[in-house]
């Protein structure tokens, strides 16, 4: 399966639960709005230049596959007086990429013209993801060393031409992700109107993270009595000193300042599993949760330590002498 195609309402909730430090979402949501604002009004594309392609690079798990959907389904609201309905179209470029070169880029045609169906019902907003954009790179680095048959560099190319044909419709924009900030093919970059970082979330943002969690675990009576985290402006004007009031949320921002470098899709399972692993009953108080929040915390770093150790072991037995 090359592409999937999702009904955007699917995605409802998922703009508000992420959380980033800069602004990139309402970067980006203004981005796509005028982007659409200018295919809609006819502005000449010889005059001025924009190509509908969004590039979100980083490390995985940052949240940027996420984004984009996210962003998908608050433009289908934003925009709804212009659209009837929105559509995502998700391809995955490494099994494209990885698996159809002997079709020498007949399937891609094909999915395209599949997509571009869609985009001919002008009361449709399409937007399509491409993730892991960083696989055209390889399929095109491969095919010059002679690692791969000369059908992946067409592959690559048809690819490029019909995303460069879609792009024309204005009812589209075009998201994409990677891992692989620096492996990233640069016919692709120059495609791209923003290429914007997504890395790991700072302390700050963890502690808003965090926060979420716990208000919705008080929500649905996991954590109970109910007791109130102060946000990070609210310790900040009361200087941040310990007492009755203030305890829990030191103690979460404790935990949220050694929780730096984990990456946005583990801190949201951290919650589950402090209570998955250490919790002897169905309903906790917040005290109690945070410590075992802390206790997972040292047990992430500790595994990814442990996995690196590994790594390293197997790099220096396949570098030994033969």
């Amino acid at each position: 399966m090359t592409f999937l195609r999702w009904i955007i309402d699917e995605f409802h909730g998922l703009w508000e639960s992420l959380l980033f430090d800069s602004d990139v979402k309402h970067q980006l949501l203004q981005y796509a709005a005028t982007t659409l604002l200018f295919s809609d009004r006819g502005v000449d594309n010889n005059i001025i230049s924009w190509n509908k392609v969004v590039l979100l690079h980083g490390p995985p798990g940052t949240g940027k596959t996420s984004l984009c959907k996210a962003l998908a389904q608050k433009l289908s609201i934003r925009l709804s007086d212009r659209f009837s309905y929105g559509q995502l179209i998700e391809i995955n470029s490494h099994s494209l990429f990885s698996k159809w070169f002997s079709e020498s880029g007949k399937l891609v045609m094909k999915m395209f013209q599949k997509i571009q169906e869609l985009i001919e019902d002008n009361q449709a907003l399409v937007c399509v993801l491409i993730d892991e954009v960083e696989s055209l790179t390889a399929a095109r680095k491969s095919a010059l060393n002679g690692q791969e048959p000369s059908d992946a560099i067409r592959v690559v190319n048809a690819f490029l031409t019909q995303i460069d044909q879609i792009k024309r419709y204005p009812n589209v924009i075009i998201l994409t992700t990677s891992n692989i900030t620096g492996a990233i093919d640069l016919a692709f970059v120059d495609r791209a109107d923003i290429k914007q970082y997504i890395g790991p979330p700072s302390p700050k943002a963890i502690y808003k993270i965090y926060h979420s969690c716990i208000k919705e675990l008080v929500r649905t009576s996991i954590i109970s009595p109910a007791t109130q985290i102060l946000d990070l402006r609210a310790l900040e004007v009361l200087r941040f000193v310990d007492n009755d009031v203030t305890h829990c949320s030191l103690k979460l921002k404790k935990i949220a300042d050694k929780s730096f470098q984990l990456s946005g899709r583990t801190l949201r399972k951290l919650p589950f599993l402090a209570h998955a692993l250490y919790s002897q009953s169905q309903t906790i108080c917040l005290e109690e949760f945070l410590d075992y929040l802390s206790v997972v915390v040292d047990k992430q770093f500790e595994e990814k330590g442990n996995l690196c150790a590994v790594d390293e072991e197997k790099k220096q037995v396949s570098n030994g002498p033969m």
